[in-house]
């Protein structure tokens, strides 16, 4: 028998930044922030990103390009491992990202690439919490509330049949 099915998700979408949270601004800013020493020679394509961990500190990253392509780094997973590296019992809750082209600030928000999602879902996986994925343009923001949404058949431990600690 063929089924069909369909996947769909749902995020919430501001227009004006003084609409969102406090906190979600502050990550928001320090994601832009960030996206500033990001080190793009090639691409001239800066990301910045933000994690904001359950005691409230915020990590950053921004992507780091080279040379010798694929060896680089992108912003996500630097800031989370950088989370990890750091903080290791401090969950993470939330993950802003912005990125700049040589115009400045993109004008729509930017998603995580593959890679970078995986990362967000075994992260989510590793600490039991979903992480808020809060994506930051010159006109508009947008806020998933889980990578699940952006990831929605993921490969992960359970694949390899393995349970994590």
């Amino acid at each position: 028998m063929i089924r069909t099915n369909n996947i769909s998700f749902s995020y919430k979408e501001f227009e004006n930044q003084e609409e969102l949270i406090s906190d979600d601004r502050e990550l928001i800013a320090a994601a832009r922030e960030t996206a500033l020493n990001a080190y793009a020679p090639y691409s001239k394509f800066r990301v910045g990103a933000a994690v904001r961990l359950e005691s409230g500190i915020i990590i950053c990253g921004a992507n780091v390009e080279n040379a010798a392509f694929p060896s680089g780094i992108c912003a996500e997973r630097n800031a989370l491992a950088n989370s990890v590296a750091n903080h290791r019992n401090d969950k993470p809750v939330a993950i802003a990202v912005a990125a700049m082209n040589e115009d400045g600030l993109t004008e729509d928000p930017v998603a995580p690439c593959g890679n970078c999602r995986q990362v967000i879902a075994e992260e989510e996986s590793r600490s039991g919490n979903q992480i808020r994925i809060i994506l930051s343009g010159r006109n508009r923001s947008i806020i998933i509330e889980t990578i699940s949404s952006l990831l929605p058949l993921q490969f992960n431990s359970r694949n390899l049949k393995i349970n994590l600690p």
